[in-house]
């Protein structure tokens, strides 16, 4: 019988309501712990939690920094809102991130905030970004995957015409170091999202909550796969899963459950502010405890 393949446990640290040198402090120290593989930040140009008008830090620009002070962890953005740069310009980005890291991105897309959620939706007016309804984003999103792979893999300038994106002489050089391309993680929950992460990703992460809910997404991807002749084993099943510092056990029971489900891929979401030596803590606690 083939095994199944181990969790990779990772952690998330939102560049919110904390200081650079905070997050930059616990990523440097997950660095140094085989145990945690990957490490992530959100894409949020202002607070959607705690003080409104607190610190944010963006997302791709902290990234870089951090891919330049770290050697060993794979890092990204859980996950990159489509509707904040157009799609040339986020793969000219992530193709950078990926040199500058030496080939350890993996590349976090999704729609952007849904409407219905005001903390989230005000910070693109506040950036004078349009913000179209679900089914433009939707479709943006799909043209945009399209569109990113083509200038990570394609070597001659190229013209896309598409409904919701239109370039003339793209092409991006340098390319990313991974080849064919850094991994693609299609983030969301949505049946519309799950239909672009049939066709597009390597890994879909869904961004916690019930567990149940979480299993009959995965069955959803499953059945999208199998409609368009795509392997669902192909596609890795991530999970972001909130840390409780008080009380370990919850987030312990939470870990087992996912697995147990089929999601291999577990990031650990680390409230701020961060304790000392947290990243020990996470693996000691969450990682490599028996429970596991």
């Amino acid at each position: 019988m083939p095994q199944t393949p181990r969790p990779r446990f990772g952690i998330m640290t939102a560049p919110s309501q904390v200081d650079y040198h905070d997050v930059l402090r616990v990523w440097r120290e997950a660095d140094t712990i085989p145990e945690i593989e990957h490490a992530w930040l959100f894409d949020h140009l202002m607070p959607i939690g705690g003080d409104p008008n607190g610190p944010t830090y963006e997302g791709w620009t902290l990234l870089s920094a951090l891919a330049a002070q770290t050697r060993r962890l794979r890092l990204g953005l859980l996950v990159t809102s489509n509707r904040i740069r157009p799609p040339a310009m986020l793969a000219k980005i992530a193709a950078t991130v990926d040199i500058v890291s030496g080939g350890r991105l993996d590349f976090g897309i999704g729609a952007g905030s849904r409407p219905s959620h005001p903390l989230a939706r005000r910070e693109y007016e506040a950036h004078g970004l349009p913000f179209h309804d679900t089914a433009y984003a939707v479709g943006s999103l799909a043209e945009a995957c399209t569109v990113i792979r083509r200038l990570w893999t394609e070597a001659d300038p190229f013209d896309f015409h598409g409904t919701y994106h239109r370039l003339t002489g793209a092409f991006c050089n340098p390319k990313p170091i991974q080849r064919p391309h850094p991994p693609i993680l299609v983030g969301g929950r949505s049946a519309a999202v799950l239909r672009v992460a049939a066709e597009h990703a390597d890994l879909w992460n869904i961004p916690g909550g019930d567990i149940d809910d979480a299993v009959s997404r995965s069955a959803l991807l499953d059945r999208y796969c199998t409609e368009i002749g795509r392997d669902p084993a192909s596609i890795t099943r991530s999970i972001v899963l909130q840390v409780s510092y008080d009380q370990p056990s919850i987030t312990q029971d939470a870990i087992g459950k996912a697995i147990d489900a089929g999601f291999q891929h577990i990031v650990l979401g680390l409230p701020a502010p961060y304790p000392a030596n947290v990243a020990q803590w996470v693996t000691d606690e969450l990682i490599t405890t028996p429970a596991q």
